[in-house]
């Protein structure tokens, strides 16, 4: 009378990342150019120089080096160097933390001890203009979810 079904205990699809979690990283002793684009979430504790649009969260840990003309991602940790400028929903400079440009954003914090030389800007609302799909969950799980 009172039976679960067999096919109710598994999930039949798996959840997208959430944005704000880190799922690759850039190791300290890394020295990396070019470009970074994509969704999830990135932490850097090496060098980078290039370009950064990513929709998620991305962390420039107490190692990081970043340079970079314009980095764009929905949420920025700075614990290390960023030397460009910051389009983000959310920015937050650490107590190690150092920027060398303009920073664009709806939501700002920063610890005793950040530095910042260049501008804050605050919007109500932030538009990236990132051309990467949020992440979805493929064409063939969606099909399992539905029958």
């Amino acid at each position: 009378m009172f039976r679960r079904r067999a096919d109710s205990l598994t999930p039949s699809f798996q959840q997208p990342a959430p944005l704000e979690r880190v799922t690759s990283v850039l190791g300290a002793g890394i020295s990396w150019k070019g470009s970074l684009t994509g969704s999830g979430g990135v932490r850097i504790e090496g060098a980078f120089e290039g370009e950064i649009a990513l929709r998620g969260l991305l962390v420039v840990g107490e190692t990081g080096r970043v340079t970079c003309e314009q980095l764009k991602a929905n949420v920025v940790i700075v614990a290390g160097a960023v030397r460009g400028n910051i389009t983000a929903e959310k920015v937050e400079i650490r107590a190690t933390g150092r920027v060398w440009g303009d920073v664009v954003t709806a939501a700002f914090a920063t610890e005793e001890g950040a530095f910042l030389r260049g501008q804050i800007r605050m919007e109500e609302q932030i538009d990236l203009g990132l051309s990467i799909p949020p992440a979805t969950v493929p064409a063939s799980e969606e099909a399992d979810e539905s029958e």
